[in-house]
């Protein structure tokens, strides 16, 4: 596929602003723009244009593709072959994978494939300076010294424009369903159910606990709701079906559920996520609920794998103050919980604090951006 901006391009461009001091944010399509820390950049530079498939090898279960692809694109081509890739990051299908990669994006598939940081592979990037970089291998086993890759997947573009990437693929599965069972609302018996779940006979591609808002919004029952999506061969999938079913009241989901769930980003003003040990995840999920007033609409959903809750705050445009004093109550539900701010908008600064900053990461930022002139207030500042 024919690109209209080139490498040599790219690279020009942030040698060109780093040589000038003009800060540059980095962006694939433009959408996910409110999302991650404030930046205060006079230019943006796009790779949505810098798109298309370089190298496929079905055999090898890999792909190579430019920042700017559509996950829609990948989808299509490694359909066709019988593979896919499992990434599911909140928001559109349409997002690029550049901007999945950058942020570390990841939703309810990661519950068995790991995170962008387990897909990807290798990549290719521009630093601070204007020069390109190739980390990593396009082969599924690679050995390295210092895993750079992982350390530029998820940096938010601060210390490289992400260019290229080498993706892990799964073959598809010959069945895949999706379930689900009504459970406690809360407290020791939604404890109990979680449990139970856990120690099931189950692997399931992704388990999500949704509160009823967040069920309702996906067409299942207005309950709150364990939901399951199960892959293999249909006798596995049937076995594992009814261990679900086993451990409550079930019923079938529709197939677009898990594409409503990534959805309801769109039209949010703010999304929280935490991280808690599993055993506390029932209590977590207890306290950012009582944690819900002020008129604003507190929508939660939960990796039960992984003990990661995410709160989507409906709240109306304009509404400033009252959405800080929202956000401000459920910041700091429970002592084990580790906050990970998605979007905050206005209140970012006093939610989550300023920029990382601390000396090692100071020194990683100097080192591939020494002029901080990629996406700065993200990660440490120059001196």
């Amino acid at each position: 596929m024919t690109t209209t901006l080139t490498l040599d391009e790219i690279g020009s461009r942030v040698a060109a602003a780093a040589a000038g001091g003009r800060a540059l944010r980095i962006a694939g399509r433009g959408t996910w723009l409110d999302a991650g820390g404030p930046v205060e950049a006079s230019e943006t530079l796009s790779l949505a244009s810098y798109s298309g498939i370089v190298d496929y090898v079905p055999g090898d279960l890999t792909i190579t593709v430019r920042a700017g692809t559509p996950l829609t694109e990948i989808a299509s081509v490694t359909r066709e072959h019988g593979q896919w890739l499992p990434l599911d990051p909140p928001g559109s299908p349409d997002g690029t994978i550049g901007a999945t990669v950058a942020t570390g994006s990841y939703g309810p598939l990661a519950t068995a494939f790991g995170r962008p940081r387990d897909q990807v592979l290798g990549l290719e990037s521009v630093t601070g300076t204007g020069e390109v970089i190739t980390v990593g291998s396009r082969v599924v086993k690679n050995v390295a010294g210092f895993d750079l890759t992982r350390l530029l997947v998820g940096s938010w573009g601060t210390l490289g424009v992400i260019t290229q990437i080498t993706l892990r693929l799964r073959a598809r599965n010959d069945v895949e369903r999706s379930a689900g069972i009504v459970v406690p609302e809360r407290g020791r018996k939604l404890a109990a159910v979680l449990a139970a779940t856990r120690a099931a006979r189950i692997a399931p591609l992704a388990l999500e606990l949704l509160d009823p808002s967040v069920a309702q919004r996906l067409a299942l029952p207005a309950e709150t709701v364990l939901l399951a999506r199960f892959g293999g061969n249909s006798e596995s999938v049937t076995a594992q079906l009814a261990e679900l079913a086993a451990l409550g009241e079930s019923f079938a989901a529709p197939d677009d559920c898990w594409e409503r769930l990534r959805a309801l980003d769109a039209d949010v003003a703010a999304t929280l996520r935490f991280s808690t040990p599993l055993a506390d995840l029932p209590i977590l999920w207890d306290s950012l609920a009582d944690g819900a007033t002020g008129g604003q609409e507190l929508l939660r959903h939960a990796t039960v794998m992984r003990g990661i809750v995410r709160c989507l705050v409906r709240a109306p445009a304009g509404s400033g103050r009252p959405l800080y004093d929202a956000l401000s109550r459920i910041a700091r539900p429970l002592e084990s919980a580790r906050l990970i701010p998605e979007r905050l908008g206005d209140a970012w600064s006093r939610i989550a604090g300023a920029a990382i900053d601390d000396p090692i990461s100071r020194r990683v930022k100097l080192a591939f951006d020494p002029a901080n002139v990629l996406n700065p207030g993200i990660l440490g500042v120059s001196p």
